[in-house]
């Protein structure tokens, strides 16, 4: 094999952690928080980090933590199955519209996204939800609501939370869909959500559970965001149930929504195009069962993508950056696992602080989206730089198609 370009740090009273981190900054805290995560006693082999790696709640973004016999619900999160889709067209730049303006807005006019809709203009939707939610919510509802109604009847409250009314939305925060040009000037379209407020309630009631869990069984953690179920339980079983569930309605979402981006960009562009000539869905919060190194595993991907060998997959830079799709090379000592965008280098409270609409303009011109000071916590400079993460993890993918977006739609 080939050189690894990685590096692994020894810890005292745990497993190794592999980085792929070289040429990148890693923040000490997340340094200690991969350490806290490596000193569990089920960890497998060892913790493997990405190159936009950054401190996250409970687990660190950027990390890959195969477990044997236990499950922890905050490192899968509260975004369950939080990923990407993306999809190519026949279309190319010189078929776009001289202004994106009417674009973006019939985007945002037939997909719910945000959290303060009433500010924007939406009528009859409620925090970014649908009101009376067209057909195609409703075909791929029905797919998702038999396995739900048994979930519900285990843990009744998750029947309250907003879960029909949000699929085929995008949410707010660092969510988005974008049109893009691929390196031939080749438009693809692309988008960033997971399971919303459904899976919201999933993630915090079993962290909860696993917490209280913790608490009866006198077990002490480095962090109480480190609480663990157990396999063999009711409580771990119940969570592999409607984890799976959250990520199948993830995956939906996304689906939803790209048949619905799809519509609307026909309204403005009337030139008949192909979608599809290459897609991928892909998660990057979640936990599957695989196999490596000649046992199964439970494999939580905490934003990580999977990158088996040929298996393609999506990068995603800043606003104004690059994005990448990618197929996996298949790297063993990573778990067969990719970063899932460039990872931030400060917090969205920091970025406010430093940078204002006039850097945001600036670091996004040429991209029609929204410039004002509700989005400058997502301006590129507070992300890490996407070429050098790209270089970390040769091992790891290699490129396929390199986009820039020419519109993007934030929450």
């Amino acid at each position: 094999m080939d050189k690894q370009h990685y590096d692994t740090i020894e810890t005292p009273d745990g497993s190794p952690i592999k980085m792929w981190t070289q040429g990148v900054p890693v923040e000490e805290s997340a340094r200690q928080q991969l350490a806290n995560t490596a000193r569990m006693p089920f960890i497998y082999k060892h913790i493997a980090v990405m190159p936009d790696v950054h401190l996250g709640k409970g687990s660190t973004i950027g990390s890959v933590i195969p477990t044997l016999g236990a499950i922890i619900p905050a490192a899968v999160g509260v975004d369950i199955g939080c990923g990407m889709m993306a999809a190519k067209t026949t279309l190319s730049a010189s078929d776009l519209p001289d202004n994106l303006g009417p674009l973006r807005s019939a985007i945002e006019r037939a997909i719910p996204h945000g959290l303060t809709p009433k500010t924007r203009g939406y009528r009859g939707r409620d925090e970014g939800s649908w009101n009376t939610p067209p057909a195609p919510v409703d075909v791929a509802w029905a797919q998702l609501k038999d396995e739900f109604d048994v979930i519900c009847q285990k843990t009744p409250k998750l029947a309250h939370t907003n879960n029909y009314r949000h699929l085929g939305t995008l949410g707010g925060g660092n969510h988005f869909i974008e049109v893009c040009l691929d390196e031939t000037g080749a438009v693809w379209f692309m988008l960033h959500s997971g399971s919303r407020g459904v899976g919201n309630a999933i993630g915090s009631h079993f962290i909860e559970l696993a917490k209280k869990d913790m608490r009866t069984h006198f077990i002490n953690l480095p962090d109480e965001d480190l609480a663990y179920l157990e396999e063999g339980t009711s409580h771990y079983d119940d969570y592999v149930e409607a984890v799976g569930w959250a990520q199948r309605f993830a995956r939906t979402n996304r689906e939803v929504m790209m048949h619905n981006l799809i519509a609307a960009v026909r309204t403005i562009i009337t030139k008949p195009f192909d979608t599809h000539v290459e897609a991928v869905n892909c998660h990057h919060n979640y936990v599957q069962r695989e196999r490596h190194f000649g046992n199964d595993v439970l494999i939580t991907r905490k934003g990580a993508v999977s990158a088996r060998p040929g298996e393609l997959g999506i990068i995603p830079g800043s606003m104004g950056a690059k994005s990448f799709i990618v197929r996996g090379k298949g790297n063993e000592e990573s778990f067969n696992s990719c970063s899932h965008g460039a990872g931030r280098t400060m917090s969205r409270s920091e970025a406010k602080r430093r940078f204002n609409t006039d850097d945001h303009a600036r670091a996004t011109a040429g991209v029609e989206c929204r410039k004002d000071a509700n989005v400058v916590d997502e301006i590129p400079m507070a992300y890490k730089d996407i070429d050098a993460v790209m270089h970390a993890q040769r091992d790891l993918v290699e490129v396929v198609h390199t986009l820039k977006q020419v519109v993007c739609v934030k929450g």
